[in-house]
């Protein structure tokens, strides 16, 4: 009994040296979620102004680029899953990579051929378990995600996508992410990043504006060369963005139950041992009655 009493204290001692780990991580994730929606509302001024730039040339000018230009028939495509650094954080990686498995099967089923890019370790440690080929892959920035990241994503995907078939191009650029709703919703996402597909707003504008006239130099070809690559780089920072401050929030839930659960377990450990000593304490007290009758009544015979 001495020794399972022993066992049962070293359980709790473990148990609330885990309660304290997920505490703190809990606490790390909330503090970051803050910054990661402040660094996603800071970049949504520049994101709104490059769309209206982008839309007045492609709006007020006959240009075809060949970043907005649909192909006749579309063969292949290119997928870029958006996965975590890290664990520890409920499903939130593999709710993507269910995500992308879904779009590779749509794909497949419309007769496209699908090549894979990946961010995060998560996912390049699921493609290369199954031994899935990864056109090219990023790590190191899931929770707190740079411009830099995006820009090297961006430019990788657009000489792709610009390609010729024979070189390894592709006709369709998908991007999967998960998308930040709310601390308690985050919901996997697919947008098409190219061809672009630039919408600047559904909102009329007001009666009293005057339209702007636009004049472009040095001429509409070079300004949307110059304009939709960051187009692209700034929805995939977007993304990014969504993306890390979805991991945070699954990452504070997943430490919160299991702080919730670690404390269970040490009232369940701790009820069981109280009754293990309980129970030794009953023992002696009975061995201890019994050896005092025993010698009354061997005194009582001898007399």
């Amino acid at each position: 009994m001495v020794a399972s009493l022993r066992e049962l204290r070293a359980r709790i001692k473990s148990v609330q040296a885990t309660a304290k780990i997920t505490r703190a991580m809990e606490l790390i994730a909330a503090s970051r979620i803050v910054k990661a929606q402040q660094r996603a509302q800071s970049a949504t001024p520049y994101a709104r102004e490059l769309t209206r730039a982008v839309s007045a040339v492609a709006t007020f000018s006959n240009v075809d680029h060949p970043l907005t230009t649909e192909p006749e028939s579309s063969t292949r495509a290119a997928m870029l899953v958006v996965t975590s650094d890290r664990g520890l954080a409920g499903a939130y990686s593999s709710g993507i990579l269910k995500e992308a498995e879904r779009l590779r099967e749509k794909l497949n089923s419309e007769g496209k051929d699908v090549v894979t890019y990946v961010s995060g370790r998560k996912g390049i440690a699921y493609y290369s378990f199954r031994r899935r080929d990864v056109v090219d892959s990023w790590s190191g920035f899931s929770d707190s995600p740079t411009y830099q990241a995006a820009h090297d994503i961006g430019e990788t995907l657009i000489k792709s996508f610009l390609a010729d078939d024979a070189e390894g191009g592709v006709d369709e650029v998908h991007i999967v992410f998960t998308r930040f709703v709310s601390m308690l919703v985050q919901r996997p996402d697919v947008i098409r990043m190219l061809p672009l597909e630039v919408v600047e707003g559904t909102e009329p504008p007001p009666e009293d504006e005057v339209l702007p006239l636009y004049e472009f130099e040095p001429s509409p070809d070079e300004v949307l060369d110059a304009l939709l690559p960051r187009y692209v780089q700034s929805r995939i920072y977007f993304c990014l963005l969504q993306a890390a401050a979805s991991e945070l929030a699954a990452r504070q839930r997943a430490m919160k139950s299991a702080t919730d659960n670690a404390h269970d377990l040490i009232e369940t450990y701790t009820r069981v041992a109280n009754q293990a000593r309980q129970a030794g304490i009953t023992q002696e007290i009975s061995e201890i009655v019994g050896g005092v009758n025993a010698l009354a009544d061997a005194s009582a015979g001898s007399e």
